[in-house]
C-alpha cells in the first residue's frame, strides 16, 4: 500500500498514473461524501463537478496537502465537502443574508427589526463596504470563507494552509481592524 507522502511526492512530479491511482482509490468515498450533502437538492452531474474538482484540486495544488495534519483520503473529502456545501448552498438558496450583514453582526451591531427605520443601519452598511475594500486579499479571503462561505475554523485552515490557531487570530484581528475602521468616520472620509 502506497503511503500518502509517496503519493503527493509523484504528483508533485506531474505523475498522472500517480493521479489515476489517487482518482481510482478515492472516488467512491468522495462521491458519498458529496451525495451525502447534495441529497435530493441536485443532479449526478452536481456530485460530478464536486468529485471532479477535488482532483483537480489536488492536482493542481499538491503542496497544500500537509501529511502531517491529515490523511490524503481525509484532506480530498473536507475538500469535496466544501465544494458540495458551497453547490448546496448556490442551489437551495436557503439564506438570503448577506455577508455584510453577518460580519455586521460579528462586530457587534445586529441587525434591527425590518419595521423599525434606522438611517444608522445603511450608514453602517456603507461604512463597511468601504472598510472591504481596504482590506488586502487574503483578509477579504478569510472574511469570504467564513462569513459568505459558512466555513469552519477548520476548513478554512486547511483551505489556505494554515494552523486553525493562525486562522482565529487573523479572524479577530481583520473583525477588529474592521470595527476600528467603522468607528473612525475620518478614515473612511479619506478613502
Amino acid at each position: 500500500m502506497l503511503r500518502d507522502e509517496k503519493i503527493i511526492s509523484a504528483i508533485r512530479k506531474r505523475d498522472e498514473r500517480m493521479l489515476s491511482f489517487v482518482i481510482d482509490r478515492y472516488a467512491r468515498l468522495l462521491w458519498k461524501a458529496a451525495a451525502s450533502i447534495l441529497t435530493d437538492a441536485s443532479a449526478v452531474q452536481d456530485v460530478e463537478e464536486c468529485v471532479s474538482d477535488a482532483f483537480i484540486y489536488l492536482w493542481q495544488h499538491p503542496e497544500r496537502y500537509d501529511p502531517d495534519k491529515a490523511k490524503l483520503s481525509s484532506w480530498l473529502s473536507m475538500i469535496v465537502r466544501s465544494r458540495a456545501i458551497d453547490r448546496w448552498r448556490r442551489m437551495v438558496k436557503k439564506r438570503e443574508i448577506s455577508m455584510e450583514e453577518l460580519v455586521m453582526e460579528s462586530l457587534g451591531y445586529p441587525e434591527i427589526a425590518e419595521d423599525q427605520a434606522d438611517d444608522n443601519v445603511d450608514s453602517r452598511r456603507d461604512k463597511l463596504a468601504i472598510c472591504m475594500g481596504m482590506l488586502d486579499e487574503k483578509e477579504k479571503e478569510l472574511l469570504i470563507r467564513r462569513y459568505s462561505n459558512e466555513q469552519s475554523t477548520n476548513e478554512i485552515a486547511i483551505a489556505m494552509n494554515l494552523s486553525k490557531k493562525q486562522v482565529e487570530n487573523k479572524l479577530y484581528q481583520v473583525k477588529r481592524k474592521c470595527k476600528r475602521m467603522m468607528e473612525c468616520k475620518n478614515d473612511l472620509e479619506r478613502v
